[in-house]
């Protein structure tokens, strides 16, 4: 099934990475569905297509419970392209636990044509024993849960949290995870915020990571202060110089950028304006824009009949 995008605004993905700027093509931008899940799911397919992302990385949630999901998913790829899976990581109906919903999430991509699913390690502080040894006892990922290579999966690295600083997953070392994967033959998605909540110059991790040629996807957002997913400049990772970096190795994964919806205003023009700055903010910085891209947004226009009095209502600036 052709995977489809809305086509009517100036700074449209495919406008974009046909060359509109004479721009270089890298990295596909992705938004998590996640970032938007206080609006209807269809809601934030849309916002994700006007504001110009190539796709939209998938949260299976409470959406997907008592309906039949290749039908909803197919009703969203009209929409816009999905370009991975995110596993349930709560229990929800018909999804079972977390071996079956991982299972059943690469079931539904290879059903509806999305390459990637990812998925999040067992909880030691969540007595999750059974998935902890069951993770170990499949000597290879992509062959025995992701169809033999259908389907890539990905585990992805977790946060540290609380006042001690405590990861509570597993594999929360990243030679640990690096070893693992290795072993075991599994992908890596790789969280900017979660290994930023560890040490805030995460840079020389992720180069570990790339250098194994495990990482497949990448969630991009800021983190500080105890607040993961922050929009970046809102936070203290060096995020921008992060992109710059990437620009200069050969990932061509995704870049999914996966914010908290607190960090949005509640009014949906403002929230379109910022999601379209984030995206050309992230191609800029990857070098698939020139600067003078995001000359577009150095003033926000008046919004008709608006005043926006609470800093709630304000797109918060930064990078």
């Amino acid at each position: 099934m052709t995977q489809g995008t809305h086509r009517d605004l100036p700074l449209h993905n495919d406008t974009i990475r046909k060359g509109i700027y004479g721009v270089n093509v890298g990295p596909k931008i992705s938004l998590s569905s996640g970032s938007l899940f206080t609006l209807p799911l269809q809601r934030a397919f849309e916002l994700a297509a006007e504001s110009g992302f190539d796709g939209v990385e998938l949260i299976i949630n409470q959406d997907f419970q008592r309906v039949n999901p290749v039908k909803l998913v197919r009703s969203l790829q009209e929409i816009a392209p999905i370009n991975s899976i995110h596993a349930p990581f709560m229990p929800l109906d018909g999804w079972g636990d977390p071996m079956e919903s991982l299972q059943l999430s690469v079931n539904l991509a290879a059903e509806t044509g999305i390459p990637l699913v990812n998925f999040h390690p067992p909880s030691w502080m969540g007595l999750e024993i059974r998935f902890w040894r069951w993770l170990y006892k499949v000597q290879d990922f992509q062959k025995e849960v992701g169809l033999d290579g259908e389907v890539l999966v990905t585990i992805e690295n977790m946060p540290w949290v609380g006042p001690f600083g405590m990861n509570p997953n597993i594999l929360s070392s990243t030679q640990d995870m690096i070893r693992f994967i290795n072993d075991h033959n599994l992908y890596l998605t790789f969280d900017t915020t979660h290994m930023g909540s560890g040490k805030a110059n995460f840079i020389d991790d992720f180069y570990q990571f790339y250098n194994s040629g495990r990482i497949r996807n990448i969630h991009f957002s800021d983190y500080g202060y105890g607040k993961e997913h922050l929009v970046p400049g809102q936070g203290y990772l060096p995020i921008t110089r992060f992109l710059n970096h990437l620009q200069h190795t050969d990932y061509n994964g995704c870049i999914t950028l996966e914010m908290s919806p607190h960090e949005f205003p509640k009014n949906e023009k403002l929230i379109l304006r910022g999601l379209r700055e984030l995206q050309v903010y992230a191609r800029v910085e990857t070098g698939q824009l020139p600067a003078e891209a995001m000359l577009e947004f150095e003033r926000l226009p008046e919004m008709a009949g608006e005043i926006t009095e609470s800093k709630n209502e304000e797109f918060p600036r930064g990078y």
